[in-house]
């Protein structure tokens, strides 16, 4: 069975309540790059959940650029930011996150992380513990997970028997363009498509125990995972590779009928609004979903792994 693209009407979706709406969050924003532009401030700015309180970025032209676009004002320096916001997120390379997203956290508060949490494990441990010991909301920006056809594609695997799968996540964005930017050059597939694929396994398979990679993650990496339940998954990454469209892909295969999830047709537009939904409602009550800095760290466990 094909998990494709499924138009829901409006009043399916879960930000079409008839209850009377909170007062929206003020979320600063931290980076200016393509990602914070095309995604990060449209989605926060659009409401009504989340209002774009600040934008601050390493290169003050480029926030006020952000800042000017989609409503919020420029801070002057990081403390600014939390000063001016309720909650952060990240648009920034793994490295600047790491650090910054602990400051937030010391200061009290929620963040929506990027993935991967950090550079290395260390760091992305740092991240997590800061989190468990604040107890504050954190949120991955997993775009995928927030989309029902995802969602729906993972039910029906939790309940099927799965022996093996095959997975891909290719696209050609590091072969020039706005997202060839030099973390992603230098770290290649396994840090940036990585996520993705191993959070999808880790979910639709079961657990993953081990993970063994070959290959060149800045031009293309295979990974074999074994799962405790006895199953075995291929996935293959590269952001090097000419398509017309970005392909994400996963096979499940056992004794019952095969499923299949393919993001061709998916419309990822209908993700943001389910993400910044989550994210408000997660921290008005102060309960994470599965989605936070633990689940993050976890990925990072596991793509530590697989580039031992």
């Amino acid at each position: 069975m094909s998990y494709t693209h499924r138009s829901d009407s409006p009043s399916d979706s879960p930000l079409r309540s008839a209850d009377a709406a909170p007062a929206a969050l003020r979320v600063g924003l931290v980076g200016a790059g393509p990602w914070a532009r095309t995604m990060h401030a449209r989605m926060l700015a659009a409401g009504p959940e989340t209002a774009l309180a600040a934008v601050w970025a390493r290169r003050p032209e480029a926030a006020r650029q952000v800042a000017a676009e989609y409503g919020g004002v420029v801070a002057g320096s990081f403390e600014e930011l939390l000063d001016l916001s309720e909650a952060v997120a990240f648009a920034v390379p793994p490295a600047v996150q790491a650090e910054l997203a602990v400051r937030a956290v010391r200061a009290g508060k929620p963040v929506l992380l990027e993935k991967p949490l950090g550079p290395d494990l260390a760091s992305a441990r740092r991240v997590a513990d800061a989190v468990a010991e604040h107890g504050v909301v954190s949120q991955l920006v997993l775009t995928k997970r927030y989309h029902p056809v995802t969602r729906e594609f993972l039910v029906r695997a939790r309940g099927a028997e799965v022996t093996g799968a095959r997975s891909c996540y290719l696209h050609g964005a590091f072969l020039g363009g706005d997202f060839a930017t030099p973390w992603r050059l230098e770290q290649g597939a396994l840090l940036d498509l990585g996520p993705h694929l191993l959070d999808l396994l880790d979910t639709a398979v079961g657990p993953i125990a081990t993970v063994r990679s070959t290959g060149d993650p800045r031009r293309w990496i295979e990974l074999t995972c074994e799962h405790t339940n006895g199953a075995v998954s291929q996935a293959s990454l590269s952001g090097t590779v000419r398509l017309a469209a970005a392909r994400t892909r996963i096979e499940l295969y056992g004794p019952d009928e095969e499923l299949v999830y393919d993001t061709a047709e998916l419309d990822h537009e209908e993700c943001w609004p389910v993400l910044r939904h989550e994210f408000a409602a997660a921290v008005r009550s102060g309960i994470p979903g599965p989605l936070d800095a633990a689940r993050g760290l976890r990925l990072q466990e596991l793509m530590t792994m697989a580039a031992a």
